[in-house]
């Protein structure tokens, strides 16, 4: 007999963790609801050339492949197998399984245009996967919860980004996070300052290790890419800037003006640098959309501003960002980030429908469970949503117990009745495993007199009540 088991990197998730789960899932529906996103969801399955070119190389590689269905082999030929493994692919797998929700999303954006009303806003909570090495916070199935909006270049989306993490982690009782944020621009301008050494994406990729690898690890990353330690030692200058959010700006907008930077508009002068006005930051668009988003959410009555960090070394991965990016990281627990995104001005552009800015961003669903559950934050303790457990002594008592039951399950109340007849102490066993607060003790004597006992679990105080006044008893009516 062979040993059951379950794909690494996957895991089952029994009645009292669903209940979590979904705890954590409600939390954040209630605030994607509340800002205007609207549902939607998208297959399991899209086809490759949907996904790949997308995550950038190495995101590429952790696309899971699914093969074509059928015995595509004996269509093959020799000079099929002589060609190599990228026009082969073709040929033997053309769908995978979702890496994330955004690209689905681009695609669904751009089918249904003529339908659509912009800007268009929605949110999405569906598995993806990723063929990633397992390890803690780290698996091959998980869950995304995605806002989305596009259609629009206002900095407002962005701004209600921070306000949606922050009201989503002090719903779930998570008070010491760190959203940190960056704008794809000012990396661009950080590349600039190093005189367009060696390849951008190469630059960004091992800034977004940063935090996993340090900075002797980057440093020799980009040695071997290519970049001279003068441009390294450069980089890290402008990395490492201090201060607080503004001050950080100010000091990047220093270096890029001494490295000569060429900005988007009229270059600032040196002078620019401490003036008073907010117009120099214009000049770089990264620099000026980061001031105007921290100026909205004062405007919305934002008031942690202590967990709020201008982080330039923050770089997401993704190659599709163009503007401003977003993580957040839970800073009483060793894990990774529990949420990102950012801005991109053309995803959809890949899909035929160019000029399309959009911007969102993702809880991680199974990272929040695992803070949550090492910081103990779980009130969601209970197996099973049954409110009402109704005893079975026999048959008779089982037979009139069954319109009681209809009558709680109609009032709404989640009630269930023990399956078999049984020893009441059985019976109370099951109910306290399960977690089920309330047991109604309807036995022959019980039924003979028209009453019921109702058994408070968790104190043991028992409470006798004629059959008829039992549902107002439970609903308070």
């Amino acid at each position: 007999m062979q040993k059951p088991s379950i794909p690494k990197g996957t895991r089952d998730f029994g009645p009292a963790q669903v209940a979590r789960r979904q705890h954590i899932f409600n939390v954040i529906r209630r605030t994607f609801e509340s800002f205007g996103y609207a549902p939607l969801e998208t297959p399991t399955l899209e086809n490759l050339s949907v996904l790949t070119g997308k995550y950038g190389d190495e995101g590429d590689q952790l696309l899971f492949k699914v093969l074509n269905s059928g015995d595509f082999a004996k269509d093959m030929t020799a000079d099929d197998l002589a060609t190599g493994s990228k026009a082969l692919l073709p040929k033997v797998a053309e769908k995978g399984l979702r890496y994330d929700l955004t690209v689905p999303f681009a695609r669904y954006v751009a089918m249904n245009r003529g339908t659509l009303t912009f800007p268009f806003k929605r949110y999405q909570m569906q598995p993806v996967w990723r063929a990633d090495r397992p390890q803690r916070g780290r698996y091959r199935e998980f869950y995304q919860c995605d806002a989305d909006v596009v259609g629009t270049d206002s900095l407002l989306c962005e701004a209600e980004i921070v306000l949606m993490m922050a009201q989503v982690l002090g719903g779930l009782g998570l008070h010491d996070f760190t959203i940190k944020i960056n704008h794809r621009g000012v990396l661009r301008n950080i590349y600039q300052a190093l005189g367009g050494e060696g390849r951008e994406t190469d630059l960004f990729v091992a800034i977004d290790k940063l935090d996993k690898i340090g900075r002797d690890g980057v440093s020799k990353e980009l040695l071997e890419r290519g970049f001279s330690e003068p441009t390294i030692d450069t980089l890290f200058a402008l990395l490492t800037v201090e201060g607080t959010y503004e001050e950080k700006l100010q000091r990047l907008l220093a270096g890029f003006v001494t490295a000569g930077v060429e900005p988007d508009g009229v270059r600032p002068t040196t002078a620019d640098i401490n003036a008073d006005s907010p117009e120099p930051l214009a000049n770089y668009r990264g620099l000026t959309e980061l001031a105007e988003v921290l100026d909205i959410l004062r405007a919305s009555g934002f008031k942690q501003f202590d967990r709020l960090e201008f982080d330039p070394t923050l770089a997401r991965g993704l190659s599709y960002y163009t503007g401003c990016i977003f993580e957040v990281k839970i800073n009483n627990v060793q894990m990774g980030s529990v949420s990102g995104g950012g801005r991109y001005d053309n995803l959809t552009g890949s899909f035929g429908l160019p000029g399309v800015s959009g911007v969102g961003f993702s809880f991680g669903v199974d990272r929040l469970y695992d803070c949550l559950e090492a910081l103990d934050l779980f009130t969601v303790t209970a197996e099973t949503p049954t409110r009402c457990l109704l005893t079975h002594f026999d048959v008779a008592s089982g037979r009139a117990a069954l319109p009681l039951l209809a009558e709680l399950r109609a009032a709404g109340i989640p009630s269930e009745l023990y399956p078999d007849a049984s020893k009441l102490q059985k019976q109370f066993k099951y109910a306290d495993a399960k977690g089920i607060p309330l047991v109604v003790i309807m036995g022959p004597e019980e039924v003979a007199a028209g009453v019921v006992k109702i058994k408070i679990m968790q104190t043991g105080v028992e409470r006798v009540l004629p059959v008829s006044e039992v549902i107002a008893a439970l609903t308070g009516e």
